[in-house]
């Protein structure tokens, strides 16, 4: 069982939020090296305006995928 810190991930995949509640944590605090799975470009594009990311990472994100 996979657990970001007190969520059961299983669970939170389940509804919009909670993958967005997801992407949110790995992109803000990263994740653990054991970890195989990637953050999806896709999501991130698709998720863009609902993530409350911290200001410096929304920045170097848009920079890398928009090249703004």
């Amino acid at each position: 069982m996979v657990f970001i810190w007190d969520y059961d991930k299983k669970e939170l995949a389940k509804s919009e939020q909670g993958r967005i509640l997801i992407l949110e944590r790995q992109i803000n605090y990263g994740f653990y090296l054991s970890d195989k799975e990637k953050i999806k470009l896709k999501d991130v594009k698709k998720y863009w305006d609902k993530l409350n990311l911290e200001p410096s990472r929304r920045r170097l994100f848009e920079l890398l995928i928009w090249g703004k």
